[in-house]
């Protein structure tokens, strides 16, 4: 295996993956973002505030949880499960979301604007707009207004404008290329907030730094109880953001593997998954150059997942560079096994998890059982509150008065 590393080169690329490919209007903003970040990393006052915000705002550290009944159940590996579900707002975003915020403010942006597909990202943007008293607008796909209706209510709650895109298929692609017209047009007052790890440098660099502390935490978590690191961990991966914040601590830990599960939808076919390790290629897609689901002519493919938040059909950049050096194994998830899935982590531990990390669990749960003696960690990245109306529409069952 050749050696990998986490800093991307003066041109923002992990090998051969990321960079610019933005208009020369963006140019500028994404320097002057790139500087903004490497010098609040270096100024002790930013990093103190964050870290006191991340605390006592958002909830840090969060509990690394053992799935025992899971466990036994299963009859294999020895779970755990790190809580990122316990943060404000219900996910991992938060903690992107507060450090970025402290940029835009440090850069002197007086509006936010974001993308959001699951809507997770969007009411964490809105939380911290309301918190720090910034203008606040959210691109949404309109499926996936329709499929997330309870964000966009918290959205709207927290003061947002939340701007149903109704272009392409509707989701997370069309979002984002609102978004990115938007700061076109109004780069001098406005932060885009990006929700994932990809996207133009200094943008996946700078999400996973901010996502860091859940495997920097995971990990001494793990010496501490355990006083060894987990055999496996597993994450979702749509653009990456959470799965590239619980890998960072453990990638020179060669004896730990490092697992990322894609949204393996309906089937295998173009546009019926968002699998792109299996069915893509490398291509452009909004400024970053990566994994691309794609048909033979280049044209970006449109995709499917059960979860609004993973059918994004570019993969986060660094995310690629570990998955051609071997250090991370990334495989998919179908919608059923998803399901499936997230009813039983619901009945043997009562966690009800998002149907993004519900892909993770499928995939713990498929190896656990030919896993004995080994430690498993699932991150778990956010609570299912959100997929209420989509666990309904696929448990009708369970939505039915039970007969005395």
């Amino acid at each position: 295996m050749s050696t990998t590393t986490q800093t991307p080169d003066a041109g923002g690329h992990f090998g051969p993956y990321g960079g610019r490919y933005v208009p020369e209007t963006l140019m500028a903003p994404l320097e002057e973002l790139e500087r903004a970040f490497h010098e609040a990393q270096q100024d002790e006052g930013f990093r103190a505030e964050l870290k006191d915000l991340l605390a006592n705002f958002a909830g840090r550290p969060t509990p690394l949880y053992e799935a025992k009944r899971l466990s036994q159940t299963l009859g294999g590996a020895r779970i755990f499960i790190k809580r990122e579900d316990l943060l404000h707002t219900g996910a991992h975003k938060i903690n992107n979301c507060l450090g970025q915020i402290l940029l835009a403010r440090r850069m002197g942006k007086q509006r936010i604007i974001a993308e959001t597909g699951a809507g997770q990202h969007g009411v964490a943007t809105a939380t911290v707009c309301a918190l720090f008293g910034l203008e606040c607008v959210v691109y949404m796909g309109e499926e996936d207004m329709r499929r997330q209706r309870l964000n966009v209510f918290r959205m709207r709650m927290l003061g947002a404008r939340v701007v149903s895109v109704t272009s392409g298929s509707r989701t997370l692609k069309d979002a984002v290329s609102e978004a990115m017209r938007d700061w076109v047009t109004n780069v001098s007052s406005t932060h885009y907030l990006l929700g994932s790890a990809l996207g133009s440098h200094p943008y996946p660099m700078m999400v996973r730094e901010f996502h860091r502390c859940t495997g920097d935490e995971a990990r001494a978590q793990f010496l501490e109880r355990i006083g060894r690191l987990p055999d496996t961990i597993f994450a979702c991966v749509g653009g990456g953001s959470n799965a590239i914040g619980v890998f960072t601590a453990f990638i020179g830990d060669a004896g730990v593997k490092l697992v990322g599960v894609e949204a393996g939808g309906r089937s295998g076919q173009l546009g019926e998954h968002a699998a792109r390790f299996s069915g893509g290629s490398p291509g452009v897609l909004q400024g970053a150059y990566s994994y691309l689901l794609q048909n033979e002519d280049g044209q970006v493919s449109l995709t499917h997942s059960v979860s609004a938040g993973l059918d994004y059909a570019l993969v986060g950049p660094e995310h690629a560079w570990l998955h051609d050096q071997g250090r991370a194994e990334y495989v998919s998830a179908t919608d059923t096994a998803a399901l499936a899935a997230a009813k039983t982590l619901a009945r043997t531990e009562g966690i009800i998890p998002a149907l993004e990390s519900a892909h993770a669990v499928a995939e713990a749960l498929r190896r656990a059982p030919g896993a004995k003696d080994e430690v498993y960690l699932i991150n778990l990245s956010g609570r299912g509150d959100k997929d209420t109306d989509i666990y309904r529409e696929n448990f009708p069952e369970l939505d039915k008065d039970d007969a005395e």
